[in-house]
């Protein structure tokens, strides 16, 4: 039977995760109003990929959280 790494040791979401605490350093250096809107959308595309890659690991057929991920990027 195969194990399924832990998605934590991934190294994708490890770069993943390392861009999302990026932007969320440099977003706290954004004027006020570029913090509530471009940050925002920074912080929470770079979550919502880090989420995508958790759940793609988890299911076997991995290709449809794969392409939300490719629409969510491309957004």
């Amino acid at each position: 039977m195969n194990e399924i790494a832990q998605y934590d040791s991934l190294p994708i979401y490890k770069k993943a995760f390392d861009l999302a605490l990026y932007f969320e350093t440099i977003v706290k250096n954004f004027s006020r109003y570029d913090k509530y809107t471009i940050g925002s959308d920074l912080r929470n595309k770079s979550r919502e990929i880090c989420v995508c890659i958790a759940k793609a690991n988890s299911l076997v057929d991995k290709k449809v959280v794969l392409r939300e991920l490719v629409v969510l990027v491309g957004e």
